[in-house]
């Protein structure tokens, strides 16, 4: 690995949030495009990662915000699904961890390369990769980190076709990944409107007191609700669009989102109701769409390519 690169300056914000004994959330404000959370758990000598950052300056702060609250590496690291800015920062922690995922995480990981850096090029990367999970599984997973039981745990299509939640039950506290958002737009372009829902409502089921969601300030359950309410709007947006003969794009032009107008990334509305209404069509959750021109549609519908604060 090669030489530690300056860390992300300290006003940017980034802290680690202690939300029961032990368990840590590591929150990026504001949590837009590729400001997602962490996770930390450390049972006594022993401590797990979930999820790492976007790039190599923001996942070498990570591992210095880690320093400061356990004598040992993470033994461990969970990604909760494929996409870079969870996942590029592996490579810093790889020489002591073992990475882990569901098992369609790692062949999209694979898949995917660094094609998100492409999407933004002027962001500062620096030396990011893509170091692949040694162990994944199917559906469910259990870890005991020190006396800390943690389960994890693949619920259906959401965000992705494969997205793992960690789960603490003694705890009763779960980080969702990118299935939750909290002040920022959910995002299902490769995943699923009705199946996040679905999702939604097993971890609801779960009671959580306290919920870190992929991207946004810590929250508590009603986070689950918020989400899942703004993706019955988008059901409900593209159902009003398909009658009216509209695509997807005027959907949303002429959308009125009403209290979740405010969210963060709004412009994430275009692609999800593409997957709306392909959903409406017939098309199981998770069908494969035309990712590239479904961004494009987002671009122009936002009048400029998204802001990455990376």
């Amino acid at each position: 690995m090669r030489p530690a690169s300056p860390v992300t300056p300290p006003d940017s914000g980034a802290r680690l949030h202690e939300v029961a004994d032990g368990v840590f959330a590591y929150v990026q404000p504001d949590g837009g495009w590729c400001l997602n959370n962490a996770g930390l758990i450390v049972g006594g000598r022993e401590c797990a990662l979930v999820d790492t950052a976007a790039t190599e300056a923001r996942a070498l702060a990570l591992r210095e915000a880690i320093g400061q609250v356990s004598s040992t590496a993470p033994r461990y690291l969970v990604n909760t699904h494929p996409h870079g800015d969870h996942t590029f920062g592996n490579r810093f922690f790889a020489a002591d961890a073992v990475i882990i995922s569901h098992e369609a995480t790692r062949s999209e990981m694979d898949a995917a390369g660094l094609h998100l850096t492409g999407l933004w090029p002027d962001v500062a990367w620096g030396a990011v990769g893509v170091q692949l999970p040694m162990i994944t599984f199917p559906d469910r997973m259990t870890l005991h980190v020190g006396g800390i039981h943690v389960e994890l745990l693949h619920l259906g299509v959401a965000h992705t076709t494969n997205d793992t939640v960690v789960w603490l039950p003694e705890q009763r506290v779960l980080f969702t990944g990118d299935v939750a958002m909290s002040g920022v737009a959910p995002f299902c372009l490769t995943g699923s409107i009705s199946g996040s829902i679905a999702v939604l409502e097993l971890l609801r089921d779960l009671d959580p007191a306290v919920v870190v969601t992929g991207h946004g300030p810590i929250s508590g359950p009603q986070v689950l609700d918020e989400t899942a309410g703004y993706l019955r709007r988008v059901q409900r947006l593209a159902a009003e669009g398909m009658k009216a003969g509209q695509s997807p794009l005027e959907a949303a032009r002429s959308a009125d989102l009403g209290v979740y107008s405010d969210l963060l990334d709004g412009e994430r509305l275009v692609p999800n109701l593409h997957r709306a209404y392909s959903e409406l069509l017939g098309d199981a959750p998770g069908h494969s769409l035309d990712v590239e021109t479904l961004f494009e549609e987002m671009v122009e519908f936002h009048g400029r390519l998204p802001r990455c604060q990376a």
